[in-house]
């Protein structure tokens, strides 16, 4: 469990820094993170609070990213340890996928750029570079 955690943390880990760097430089970037912004602010209101200001939002938002995604990728040791690069791919490409859709299902709006085909195949792209990272994580534990 202990390995399965650690290897999901790193997967959300190295998600967020390929989010974080290229938001900085690639036009189109996806910007998963105003889509966090958006959902914490409006859970903060529906318990009567008032989210703080937006800087300190948006870091509220990484850590609520790297938890999150951390839980989903610890999936990924979840199985036969020969599956475990297939099970970081799926993962990824499943909560890539789910990403793209979850912020209209939650009525949060669209991410910006998010109707740019590029946008979209990168915002897959990336997660499934998150689940790769974490099943090599495991994979670098689990000498067993």
């Amino acid at each position: 469990f202990f390995k399965s955690l650690v290897a999901g943390l790193a997967g959300a880990a190295a998600l967020t820094l390929v989010h974080e760097a290229a938001r900085q430089v690639v036009p189109h970037s996806p910007r998963v993170d105003v889509l966090g912004e958006r959902a914490l602010a409006g859970a903060m209101r529906l318990v009567g609070r008032t989210p703080p200001a937006r800087r300190r939002l948006y870091g509220w938002t990484l850590v609520g990213d790297l938890l999150s995604n951390g839980v989903i990728f610890a999936l990924v040791g979840a199985g036969p340890r020969r599956s475990v690069y297939r099970r970081g791919v799926l993962l990824g490409l499943l909560n890539g996928v789910g990403s793209l859709g979850l912020g209209s299902l939650l009525r949060l709006g669209r991410q910006p750029n998010q109707k740019t085909p590029v946008t979209q195949v990168l915002t897959v792209a990336w997660f499934a570079l998150g689940g790769v990272a974490a099943a090599a994580a495991f994979d670098s534990m689990d000498g067993e």
